[in-house]
């Protein structure tokens, strides 16, 4: 499974909504998630620019991205923000890879 780490701010509007009526919004998308075959890891009320964060798993990019659309079209967002998370062990792998790919900067290649 992959790492998502989801971001975003509602509307004033669905403040107001959940202002008057409390609800645990991660139990709402629990079951889209779910039927992209992903799972919640954790969700939480944050402040500043996100109104909430959370970690999902999700099968692959393109579950990631539907569940992003999804989220998106119903309209109680004004920011939404899906970054994929490596483990500590694959960026390592990465760097790994990184320095031995072969690029070279085009400083590097104006000194040759």
């Amino acid at each position: 499974m992959a790492h998502f780490l989801i971001q975003l701010a509602y509307t004033t509007e669905a403040w107001a909504a959940m202002v008057k009526n409390p609800q645990d919004r991660s139990a709402a998308v629990s079951g889209a998630i779910q039927k992209l075959g992903g799972r919640i890891e954790r969700f939480w009320l944050s402040f500043g620019e996100y109104d909430i964060v959370g970690i999902v798993d999700m099968p692959n990019n393109v579950s990631a991205a539907a569940f992003a659309m999804a989220i998106g079209a119903g309209g109680a967002c004004k920011t939404l923000r899906t970054t994929p998370l490596l483990s500590l062990e694959d960026g390592i792998d990465a760097m790994k890879q990184a320095a031995t790919c072969g690029y070279k900067p085009a400083m590097a290649t104006a000194q040759s």
